[in-house]
């Protein structure tokens, strides 16, 4: 056996500064390892930065040191302790992070095409069968797993999402005309829903949300009750209507090109492994927490109620030139957008769901 070396455990603030040169807390020739993994999200309210805590880190750990001479632990940062929602991306590429996971939907600009199940509302409800769709779709399009290398410097391991889209308000409301100049909160690629609506849509994030809703910055958020609950969304808008955007799997937990390759080959091996399990475990788990979330919003006193079916087809309808318009936006952008968007659509077609609205992207 080699010589042994093992790195002290850095603080969020040694992390960052040790940051500045890629995979700095990797020794080549070493064996004992330690990978700085992390989130701007918390763990707990959101399913994918739990299963990189919960999950991932774990499992890694246990493999690495059941399978292998080696052994991996992890300085793990988690709620924007190292990065936040709109930073974890560049963090990984710059090395601060080794393993990070994000949404996609905070880098509407380097990951535009990426968010294509946004593009495509009213798809899918369960989160099992959205991950599948949208797995199919990357393996058709290795465009998709190849940017994030070729330009980010970083290895996607596995995707995640949210569950089931639905709308909380302040208010009550009756009728979608309702909601004509109400403030909703939203994510970035999700706001275009709205204009059906004639809602006025504000950029937000979750650790944003709660003040927002209770100062009136605005009055309503697109969100899924997983989250709804988990950050007590319900407190300042109690009234959460079932509308069935859809769950999307937007979400990745990817790591530094560099950091992965200093590592051992069977070590490399776990960790694409690992990967695809935090996929795996991922629809289940959003799947049950799209339960418990409607469960609990029901308990904590939330005025829960479904958007009739009728109203739910006009506003799909409304939608219909939306996932065409963003292929095409994302074709003008040296994106394969309208190949992506007709893989994604036929792939949902084929596991036999029946969208609300005929999606045609030319």
């Amino acid at each position: 056996m080699g010589i042994r070396k093992t790195i002290k455990t850095l603080s969020a603030t040694s992390v960052l500064a040790a940051g500045m040169v890629a995979g700095g807390a990797i020794s080549a020739g070493a064996d004992s390892f330690t990978l700085r993994a992390g989130s701007g999200h918390p763990a707990g309210p959101a399913v994918y930065v739990s299963l990189l805590k919960d999950y991932f880190v774990p499992e890694v750990k246990r493999r690495v040191a059941a399978e292998t001479e080696h052994t991996v632990d992890f300085v793990e940062g988690y709620g924007g302790a190292i990065a936040g929602v709109a930073e974890t991306l560049e963090a990984v590429q710059d090395g601060i992070l080794d393993v990070g996971a994000y949404c996609f939907c905070f880098e509407p600009a380097k990951l535009f095409l990426h968010n294509f199940p946004y593009y495509a509302p009213f798809g899918p409800q369960d989160s099992e069968q959205a991950m599948k769709t949208t797995r199919a779709t990357y393996e058709e399009n290795p465009w998709l797993t190849e940017q994030f290398e070729k330009e980010y410097g970083q290895v996607l391991l596995g995707l995640s999402g949210w569950d089931n889209y639905h709308l909380g308000t302040t208010d009550p409301w009756d009728t979608v005309s309702d909601l004509k100049g109400v403030k909703v909160g939203g994510a970035g690629p999700n706001l275009p829903w709205l204009e059906f609506a004639g809602a006025v849509p504000v950029q937000s994030t979750l650790p944003d949300g709660y003040l927002s809703l209770q100062t009136g910055v605005y009055h309503g958020w697109l969100m899924f009750p997983s989250a709804y609950l988990g950050f007590k969304f319900y407190e300042p808008a109690p009234n959460y209507t079932l509308i069935g955007f859809g769950a999307m799997a937007v979400n990745g937990l990817t790591m530094n090109k560099k950091s992965l390759e200093r590592l051992p080959a069977d070590v490399q091996k776990i960790i694409m492994e690992v990967g695809r399990g935090y996929e795996t475990e991922s629809g289940p788990a959003l799947n049950a927490r799209q339960k418990a979330g409607l469960d609990g919003l029901e308990k904590a006193g939330a005025k829960l109620k479904t958007l009739p079916e009728d109203a739910r087809a006009g506003w799909a309808k409304s939608l219909a030139g939306f996932a065409d318009q963003q292929a095409k936006e994302a074709d003008s952008r040296g994106m394969p957008g309208s190949a992506v968007m007709k893989s994604y659509v036929k792939n949902v077609d084929a596991a036999g769901y029946a969208w609300p609205v005929e999606y045609t992207v030319k």
